[in-house]
């Protein structure tokens, strides 16, 4: 099994419609749309995973910069994670990297989520 990453879909793409555009160039085992855990929307990305892997290059070289839903679309073969490695992000309690409370010097919070005090109004 190989599997693509295409990214820069439309927010309007399903799993079905990727996968309808992609089985012009072999058997799609699956294909999936990511969408947000909480909205339910795509987040832009999918992946499509074809049984042969001369199929996978085929589509990966045309459809790399082709159209699909309105959407100039990017296709790559998907590097799998390692496993214990991160998920990414930096999400998390008060904002992730830095995005705390504290300004770290600067007055304003320096851009990443401080909370100005009441002496620095501009």
């Amino acid at each position: 099994m190989t599997k693509l990453f295409v990214g820069g879909l439309s927010w309007n793409t399903t799993d079905d419609s990727l996968r309808d555009a992609f089985a012009a160039f072999g058997e799609v085992e699956s294909a999936r749309v990511i969408t947000d855990r909480e909205s339910g929307r795509s987040r832009g990305f999918g992946f499509v995973s074809y049984v042969d892997p001369a199929s996978a290059t085929a589509a990966m070289e045309k459809m790399n910069g082709a159209e699909l839903d309105n959407r100039t679309i990017k296709c790559d073969l998907a590097t799998e994670r390692a496993p214990g490695a991160p998920s990414g992000g930096r999400g998390g309690f008060r904002g992730g990297y830095r995005g705390g409370r504290g300004s770290y010097g600067f007055s304003n919070g320096g851009g990443r989520g401080g909370y100005r005090s009441r002496g620095d109004e501009q």
